[in-house]
């Protein structure tokens, strides 16, 4: 049969045929138009065909955000191979296990992360690791752009794939999800018709401030350049340098973490700062607290909110609460919900046994469509588990009311502390590799600052001392500092066990979350 083209390049070699000379990225001073862009990522393209990259090859990009980051987003795929983008945030074991298991041999850095990679080299497979910035290697994205040798597009089928995005494993280390071409296209594609009660300008101008290693700046730069905006980069989040950058590029959409918007809106200056020209503030990855978004609407009448809810292996968008449903909802406790599940999706509240339950019972946010992921790299039993009975099972727990989704609880057992996924296990094997440690469980507490925060329950060895900063400073060794504990809590009993000897976390939660109407902030 024949291969279906279906390509994130087209996106590309759109632009270029219809705004050529429309401003395509800017940083700091460098400006490059739709034309220059495209040549840019053939050029890069083929100069990473003639240092031996092949269609299907891993090339991770280990960076802050920039513009160049989001040329070699493009010049990856456009040879076939496949990116890789690491969590800036990673402690260096971590870098490791995520290079190791994606078999990865091609990286590039920048000066940011330069020494790290060179500290862990001699345990890598890499073959080649070259800059994102000059001062990262001797070669790098500027050196392809200008001597590469311009490359055709590879065409992809739907199918091939385009990224692998690693996510926190519930059970042991991270996960690859094999995201396609086809995820991603659909994923934009889908998502689109929630966005038309926006009131978007005829010049658009994005500022990326979101980690770009997140399937959600990715998927926002995607569906950014389908609407033909200009893309301005800050490296990463700064509430001052965002309000600053907002003003004065004349920004008119922005996607927030709630915390980044939470830490924006205490600057004494965010009242008298002139933001008329922006039109949107998109948020996601946690539910935004009624009292910031309440202050952010009075402060900004002119400006749409909305939000996503989704997670990278549906690429990411699953439902989306609209502009309109912010501005005039329904019923006011729709703000609280995660909106309408997008066209394209399918979505369905399953008990254990697999069969959907009717609205108003809680049970497993379950979806299909063209944006699942095609499954966990190498690891089949995940997989599917995941994927069974053709769905993809979310791990999020919720129910449905007059038609939105309500996100009330985790399955898996997860934190999401400021936007970023924190999974316990992760944290538990962190904390156990401390030679005072006896027994720990590490749960989610309420938190106004990160809706939920990084709480470790321990208890330590008979005759054994241990400082609740030491321990915390212990886990960075190991983990994330995101990922760390803020609080740690010692006590001297047992913590409560289940019959198979699981530690009965909803018991040690429950103290904590009273009076809430739902476990997850």
């Amino acid at each position: 049969g024949a291969v279906m083209y279906s390509s994130l390049s087209s996106l590309l070699v759109r632009n270029t045929q219809i705004i050529p000379d429309k401003i395509a990225t800017q940083m700091d001073e460098r400006q490059k138009s739709w034309h220059e862009f495209g040549a840019r990522v053939k050029r890069i393209a083929g100069a990473l065909k003639g240092e031996g990259v092949r269609p299907g090859d891993r090339v991770g990009i280990l960076a802050m955000n920039s513009d160049r980051y989001f040329e070699l987003i493009y010049a990856i795929p456009w040879l076939g191979a496949v990116a890789v983008p690491i969590n800036i945030r990673l402690a260096p074991p971590e870098i490791s296990h995520w290079i190791t298991d994606s078999q990865m041999e091609y990286l590039f850095v920048d000066s940011f992360f330069k020494d790290t990679i060179n500290s862990l080299r001699d345990k890598l497979p890499l073959k080649s690791v070259w800059g994102l910035d000059e001062q990262a290697a001797d070669k790098g994205v500027d050196h392809f752009a200008a001597e590469g040798p311009a490359l055709e597009d590879y065409y992809s089928s739907g199918d091939d794939l385009a990224f692998l995005m690693y996510t926190g494993g519930t059970t042991g280390p991270s996960k690859g999800v094999m995201l396609s071409h086809r995820n991603l296209l659909s994923s934009c594609m889908q998502a689109l018709p929630t966005l038309i009660d926006v009131n978007w300008p005829e010049e658009k101008r994005f500022l990326r401030v979101a980690p770009m290693f997140h399937v959600a700046d990715m998927y926002n730069g995607f569906t950014q350049t389908i609407l033909g905006a200009t893309h301005i980069f800050l490296p990463f989040f700064d509430p001052k340098a965002v309000l600053d950058t907002l003003q004065k590029e004349r920004a008119t959409y922005v996607m927030l973490v709630p915390t980044m918007l939470g830490m924006m809106l205490q600057l004494p200056e965010f009242e008298s700062t002139d933001l008329r020209d922006l039109k949107a503030i998109g948020y996601g990855a946690s539910p935004m607290p009624q009292a910031i978004l309440e202050r952010a609407q009075k402060i900004l009448p002119h400006v749409e909110f909305f939000q996503a809810y989704g997670q990278t292996e549906a690429a990411p968008i699953i439902s989306v609460l609209t502009a309109k449903d912010h501005s005039h909802p329904s019923d006011p406790k729709i703000l609280r919900s995660a909106g309408q599940v997008i066209p394209g999706v399918e979505l369905q509240i399953l008990d254990d046994e697999g069969r959907s339950l009717p609205e108003g019972e809680v049970g497993e946010i379950c979806v299909r469509g063209d944006n699942v992921m095609g499954g966990y790299w190498h690891l089949e039993d995940k997989t599917a588990e995941t994927l069974r009975g053709g769905w993809l099972h979310t791990g999020d727990g919720g129910y449905l009311e007059n038609g939105y989704l309500y996100v009330v609880d985790r399955v898996k057992d997860m934190i999401v502390s400021g936007g970023e996924n924190v999974y316990s296990s992760e944290v538990e094997q962190a904390i156990y590799k401390h030679p005072a440690v006896e027994q720990c469980a590490v749960i989610g507490i309420p938190s106004d600052q990160w809706g939920e925060q990084v709480h470790a329950i321990v208890v330590l060895k008979a005759e054994q001392q241990v400082a609740e900063a030491d321990l915390i400073t212990h886990c960075k060794a190991w983990i994330a500092s995101y990922k760390c504990p803020r609080s740690v809590e010692f006590r001297k009993e047992p913590l409560p066990l289940s019959g198979v000897s699981k530690v009965l976390k909803n018991e040690l939660r429950k103290p904590y979350w009273e009076g809430r109407e739902r476990a997850v902030n």
